[in-house]
């Protein structure tokens, strides 16, 4: 049995963090993540229709329209430079049945939570290249299965997590690719449904800042070593398997 391949150099010094550019950045998940990017010592920046209560960079953004996630993104490495990492964490729902929900209303799911993902990342690429950084998309388990009253977001979660897939191999060796995979957070993502769409009292749902850990732990990988995929959820949660 050969050896030969322990010889061989392996980077093991954790990365640092730098500047990480963060969508939803004003809450839930994406707020979780740019608190435990500062308190690492790194330097996040949002990108979010609204300002982030912490002290971070803000560019002003609705990820549904392409040129302005360009503009804001320019904005945002004018002001703090260009990003070693981006952590996707903007995502929006629609609950219902397919017909009842309006058509404009399903299809900016997609455009938010899908289109969204993949601007952002296509305008930070060239930055990420030259540092050789890291992505960190979100999903869902519910990219994992469809449930119903749910088309709109699980359509939209589904594709974020097949892009993951297909970027990380199409970038590998270039910039990291990690898709997350979360279950429910306790945020304020449910606020403003109707009961039967809204978690019941008893649900097990995870800190966000749980969560958070997780990215950071993708983020900081020594180049050249990736986690490709990472579920993240509370033991006593149904939405997987």
């Amino acid at each position: 049995m050969t050896t030969a391949f322990l010889d061989r150099p392996v980077a093991t010094e954790l990365r640092p963090l730098g500047t990480v550019f963060v969508t939803g950045g004003a809450s839930g998940l994406g707020a979780a993540v740019v608190e435990a990017i500062s308190a690492a010592g790194g330097t996040p920046a949002v990108l979010d229709r609204r300002p982030p209560t912490a002290d971070a960079a803000y560019s002003a953004v609705d990820l549904a329209d392409a040129a302005g996630v360009t503009a804001a993104v320019d904005d945002l490495i004018d002001r703090v430079g260009p990003p070693s990492a981006v952590v996707t964490a903007a995502g929006i729902d629609a609950c219902g049945r397919l017909t009842d929900v309006p058509a404009d209303e399903w299809e900016r799911v997609v455009a938010v939570n899908l289109f969204g993902t993949v601007r952002v990342i296509r305008a930070c690429l060239p930055a990420l290249t030259a540092a050789r950084g890291t992505v960190v998309t979100v999903a869902s388990t519910l990219a994992l299965r469809g449930v119903s009253d749910a088309t709109a977001y699980c359509a939209s979660k589904f594709a974020v997590r097949g892009f993951s897939h297909a970027l990380a191999a199409e970038l590998a060796g270039s910039v990291g690719v990690t898709v997350l995979v979360p279950g429910g957070m306790r945020t304020p993502f449910f606020d403003g449904r109707t009961e039967q769409y809204r978690p019941g009292p008893d649900a097990d749902l995870a800190d966000p800042r749980a969560v958070a850990s997780g990215v950071l732990t993708a983020l900081r990988q020594p180049v050249g070593t990736e986690i490709r995929e990472m579920l993240i959820m509370q033991s006593g949660e149904t939405s997987w398997p």
